[in-house]
C-alpha cells in the first residue's frame, strides 16, 4: 500500500489522490471474490477431449492378432462379429458407431491394446468372415463396407467425452442402469424401454433344468425339499435379479448368472421335487444398447443416430478427425 501512496502522491492532486485510493482499496477487497467466482466457473465447466495429435491413421492393436488393424477395418470386423449381418442397415450403422466409440475410449485412440472377447468387443478378421458367411461373403462384405464407411469418424460423446458404449443382445423389455449393474451411476447408462424384441430374437425366453445334485454342488449346500421355501429374490426396477437369499446365504443376481451359466439376470427359480427349473428373459448384461432393440427400432423407420440417442441418454453424435483426439 505504501508503494501505491508514493505513486499517487507523486503524480496526482490531493483530492484526486483520495478518490483514487478509495477505488484501489475497493478493488483489492473485491479481488478475492472475483477469483473465487472464476474458479467455480472453471470447476463446473465440462472437460473436453484434448486436441492432441495421435498416430495417423489410427490403428488398433488386438490381442492375438499379429498386425495392427486400421480403425475402420477393425470396426467392420467388430460389427461382423457382434451383430447379425442380415440386420437392418440402420441397426448396423448404430452398432458401427458404438463399436468405434468403445474401442477409441478403451484403447485411448489406439495407444493401448484390446481383447477380442465378449468382455470387450468380439472381432473377426477376413478369413473368419469367409468361413462364417460362406458363399455370401462378397455380398455381405460389400454391404458392411458400405455401412461402416457411411459412419466413418462418427462417435458418441457425453459432455464432449467419449462414452463407454456398452451393448448387449436382447432386452427383457427394459434396459438395465449402470448403477444397478455395477453400483456406479453413469448418467448416459440409465434404464430405458426396449420392447417388442421377441419379434426378432429367439433368445427372449429360455429354460434350464438342474438336478438336485447339480444345484447343491453349485451352491455348496445340502439339498432338502425345504430349500424352495427359503428363497427370497430382490429385483431391480428393470425386473432383473438384484440378489437371491437361499438357505441363509445370499448372492447377487450377477453371481447367480455366472454360477449357473444363465444368459440373463432376469430369471425365476422353481423347485420341482428333485430338480430346479430356471427360466430367463433376455440375453446379456442389459446395459446400454440392446442389439435386437436396435433392430426393432430400425424396422420401425428409426435412424441410427436416434437409436443411439435413445439407448445412451443425453449423448450426442459427433465426427472426429482421425489425426486428432478432439470431436
Amino acid at each position: 500500500m505504501s508503494v501505491i501512496r508514493f505513486f499517487v502522491a507523486a503524480y496526482i492532486t490531493p483530492m484526486k489522490q483520495n478518490i483514487l485510493l478509495v477505488i484501489v482499496c475497493i478493488c483489492l477487497m473485491l479481488l478475492p471474490f472475483l477469483l473465487i467466482k472464476d474458479r467455480v466457473k472453471e470447476k463446473a465447466a465440462p472437460e473436453v477431449v484434448p486436441e492432441t495429435e495421435v498416430d495417423c491413421p489410427i490403428e488398433i492393436e488386438v490381442k492375438g492378432v499379429k498386425e495392427k488393424i486400421p480403425l475402420e477395418t477393425y470396426v467392420l470386423g467388430v460389427v461382423a462379429a457382434e451383430m447379425p449381418i442380415t440386420f437392418h442397415e440402420e441397426a448396423l450403422k448404430a452398432q458401427s458407431i458404438a463399436a468405434r466409440t468403445y474401442v477409441l475410449r478403451e484403447t485411448d485412440y489406439g495407444a493401448k491394446s484390446i481383447d477380442k472377447t465378449v468382455q470387450k468387443q468380439v472381432y473377426v478378421g477376413p478369413e473368419e468372415r469367409k468361413k462364417r458367411w460362406g458363399a455370401s461373403f462378397e455380398e455381405y462384405e460389400k454391404k458392411l463396407q458400405k455401412i461402416v464407411a457411411s459412419t466413418e469418424g462418427e462417435i458418441i460423446v457425453y459432455k464432449n467425452q467419449l462414452i463407454t458404449a456398452m451393448f448387449f443382445s436382447t432386452s427383457n423389455g427394459q434396459t438395465e442402469s449402470a448403477e444397478n449393474y455395477s453400483g456406479y451411476a453413469i448418467p448416459y447408462l440409465v434404464s430405458v424401454p426396449s420392447e417388442k424384441e421377441e419379434q426378432f430374437s429367439n433368445k427372449m425366453k429360455q429354460k434350464f433344468e438342474f438336478t438336485s445334485k447339480e444345484w447343491s454342488d453349485t451352491f455348496k449346500m445340502k439339498w432338502s425339499n425345504n430349500i424352495g421355501g427359503t428363497v427370497k429374490i430382490e429385483r431391480t426396477d428393470s425386473n432383473r435379479v438384484k440378489s437371491v437369499e437361499m438357505n441363509g446365504k445370499s448372492w447377487t443376481g450377477r453371481e447367480i448368472r455366472t454360477l449357473l451359466g444363465l444368459p440373463s439376470t432376469d430369471f425365476s427359480i422353481a423347485f420341482q421335487n428333485d430338480k430346479v427349473v430356471v427360466e430367463t428373459i433376455g440375453y446379456g448384461h442389459g446395459v446400454g444398447m440392446s442389439q435386437y432393440g436396435a433392430e426393432v427400432m430400425a424396422n420401425d423407420s428409426t435412424k441410427a443416430h436416434d437409436i443411439l440417442l435413445h439407448y445412451y441418454t443425453g449423448t450426442e453424435i459427433k465426427s472426429f478427425s482421425p489425426c486428432l483426439k478432439s470431436p
